[in-house]
């Protein structure tokens, strides 16, 4: 079985660990992930994928489990050295060994490589057991429009998020440099090659949405021949984890598992969606979307395997 899946953060991180566990019982099968990189930031005249990055780590065994991103064992000395010359920002951590991952991307992008080759790279040295294709190759960056002052100005969603903890109430989300973005090299034939394609139970806004909004995927999703059957980041009328219940309401859109599956869309109905996994005791009524509910917790890679299997028999496959 080929497997696509469209991810972004420290929650499709995790559950594209029970995705590879799934696929491991199944010989020959295939994984794919394509990844958002809208949160993509250059600070320090480094290039940093945090949601790349946060995957690889954890598909590799070596992200801090504690925090759930960045590397086990980090070390912080380069950072403490910035913040002492007052080099900004320092409301963003970067630590020793994960520099060195920024250093390579930094290096072989301005040698010229997309960003897709440079992830592959990256992952020979981590053995991932997962294809990972960034969604597009060009620079993309989400920015969030915040209110001061009586004024409205566009910060990077990493400040908003990081330095503010999403604190600020956010107006809107604008993707820089999205409208002219092209898929990366793979992703269209990742689509139009699946037997499945899942949507993991990411942020639906700003990672899952950006996903979709890089033109040409929701197209190839709507036009594939694989059923598309997507994993709901709500639980109970909030997020497990992260701030979807902030980014939601800024698209009008309920905070829900009903919410988020309007926000997708049936495909039957000119959106993307074939199924969709609730969490137990979440209802969803949308004409023409096939619902099941089960236990949305990923307490473990084996838990979260048996999603997707729910999946696979919700998909018909």
């Amino acid at each position: 079985m080929r497997i696509t899946v469209l991810a972004g953060g420290v929650g499709g991180a995790r559950f594209l660990q029970g995705v590879r566990a799934y696929a491991a019982g199944l010989p020959g099968s295939e994984v794919t992930a394509i990844i958002n990189t809208g949160d993509d930031v250059t600070l320090h005249g480094l290039r940093i994928c945090p949601d790349l990055d946060s995957v690889m780590y954890t598909l590799a065994g070596a992200v801090d489990t504690e925090r759930g991103w960045g590397r086990e064992g980090e070390t912080w000395r380069i950072m403490d050295e910035l913040v002492e010359y007052g080099a900004e920002p320092t409301w963003f951590a970067l630590g020793d060994l994960d520099i060195a991952t920024h250093l390579v991307r930094t290096q072989m992008l301005a040698a010229g490589y997309p960003l897709s080759d440079v992830t592959a790279a990256l992952c020979q040295r981590w053995q991932t057991g997962i294809r990972l294709l960034p969604m597009t190759d060009e620079r993309c960056e989400t920015h969030v429009v915040i209110s001061e002052d009586d004024s409205r100005r566009a910060i990077h969603f990493q400040e908003w998020w990081v330095r503010h903890r999403a604190g600020i109430p956010a107006l809107d989300f604008v993707q820089v440099g999205l409208d002219s973005a092209r898929p990366a090299a793979g992703v269209l034939a990742a689509i139009a090659e699946a037997d499945l394609v899942l949507i993991a139970p990411s942020n639906p806004v700003v990672s899952i949405n950006t996903i979709l909004s890089v033109p040409g995927i929701r197209e190839a999703l709507r036009s594939g021949p694989a059923p598309v059957v997507g994993l709901s980041p709500i639980i109970g009328g909030a997020p497990v984890r992260g701030m979807a219940d902030a980014c939601l309401p800024v698209l009008g859109v309920q905070t829900s598992a009903a919410g988020v599956a309007g926000l997708y869309g049936a495909r039957s109905a000119g959106g993307v969606l074939d199924g969709w996994l609730v969490h137990t005791g979440d209802t969803v009524q949308l004409p023409g979307l096939p619902v099941l509910a089960r236990d949305l917790l990923m307490t473990s890679p084996e838990a979260t395997a048996a999603m997707v299997a729910d999946a696979v028999r919700l998909a018909g496959r």
